[in-house]
């Protein structure tokens, strides 16, 4: 899995590091992203490009999780884990078709990670409202439209407008997919 992790900050930074020079760069850019340090070596023997059988520290393979966008080795574990179930199995997860099952007025609370939290509210012609979010870049009285959420997929948001910009075409949980789950209107509270 660590070899995986490298193949997802080499796509991530758009090369493969392959000299020492490399390894610089890309220390720095851990570092001016996450304010963490990294040494060279360390990464040059992650690589391989220093063939020393060290296994790396927890500290350092979360850094370099936390440079992706998870929380920790852990979390990157477990969502590479998940990708590869959902690949293996051809069976659609739980899902909401849109127009079959929501009403106007029903809420939902999408997340994803990494900790993210999105309360929308269904309004009818496949148009949601956020009413909240966190760590997210939607905000509340954005709208969108979608048709279809599949739990532990990415979602589609179609025609995303946030205040006075063109809308926009927007993905939610592109690496881990989104959990869905109803939750009381503010005429049920």
């Amino acid at each position: 899995m660590i070899h995986q992790l490298c193949k997802e900050i080499e796509t991530a930074i758009g090369k493969q590091p392959k000299t020492p020079k490399d390894f610089d760069q890309l220390r720095e850019m851990i570092y001016g992203r996450l304010h963490s340090y990294v040494g060279r070596t360390t990464l040059m023997r992650i690589w391989g490009y220093v063939d020393e059988a060290v296994e790396p520290r927890q500290s350092t393979l979360d850094i370099l999780s936390q440079y992706l966008g998870y929380h920790s080795w852990e979390d990157y574990q477990q969502n590479v884990s998940l990708q590869q179930e959902r690949q293996s199995s051809p069976v659609l997860s739980r899902h909401l078709n849109v127009p079959e099952t929501l009403k106007h007025g029903d809420r939902l609370r999408l997340t994803w990670q990494p900790q993210r939290v999105c309360d929308v509210e269904y309004l009818g012609d496949l148009t949601f409202r956020v009413i909240a979010s966190e760590k997210t870049r939607l905000q509340a009285g954005d709208t969108f439209q979608c048709s279809l959420i599949i739990e532990r997929e990415p979602l589609y948001l179609d025609n995303l407008r946030q205040g006075t910009c063109p809308p926009i075409a927007y993905v939610c949980g592109k690496k881990s997919g989104v959990c869905f789950e109803f939750i009381p209107s503010a005429t049920q509270t």
